[in-house]
């Protein structure tokens, strides 16, 4: 594998197998948002996470699971929710969406469709935000559903990260309300 040597630090950084996203190389030995923010495609997931407060948690040690909603996906919420959640007096709700976009474990594709294999075709995957989705999976790709009933697809799965995993998805998830 070829490498790149940081001549600040004189480390190398081994280029990784990981998929681009949003234009940018997704390094596995930085963490979800020292990657997340290089990715032209979450900008609008970046800022709810600054917003939320959530950039300590997510740069912790983890491991974390995040799927990873794209700009497209928080635009095509209804005109207005983004800058609505975006406001501090809401950031307890903007909180627990992200956050229901998070898992508490380290969940490559593979093995999430393990467990839909385990459960018969459907798995049930418990977030950090209490929320509960119903995991599937056709010709390889997971499909999400959120407790709106909203069907959530992964579209670039197993971006690893130093600590957890991102899967890029195409909508937001959405707790109960």
């Amino acid at each position: 594998m070829a490498g790149n040597t940081n001549t600040e630090t004189g480390t190398e950084q081994i280029a990784t197998a990981n998929p681009m996203v949003g234009g940018a190389s997704m390094f596995a030995d930085k963490n979800i948002i020292e990657n997340a923010v290089n990715s032209a495609d979450h900008t609008t997931l970046v800022a709810a996470v600054q917003a939320a407060g959530l950039v300590d948690t997510l740069s912790g040690e983890g491991p974390f699971t995040v799927f990873a909603p794209t700009n497209d996906a928080f635009a095509a919420l209804p005109e207005g929710t983004v800058e609505t959640l975006l406001k501090p007096e809401n950031k307890d709700q903007l909180t627990k969406i992200l956050t229901c976009h998070v898992v508490g474990a380290d969940a490559m594709s593979d093995a999430i469709m393990g467990m839909i294999d385990d459960d018969g075709g459907s798995h049930v995957v418990p977030t950090l935000g209490g929320c509960k989705l119903d995991a599937t999976y056709d010709n390889g790709q997971i499909t999400l559903k959120d407790e709106q009933g909203q069907m959530i697809h992964v579209t670039i799965a197993d971006v690893k990260q130093s600590n957890g995993v991102i899967h890029v998805v195409d909508g937001v998830i959405l707790p109960a309300m």
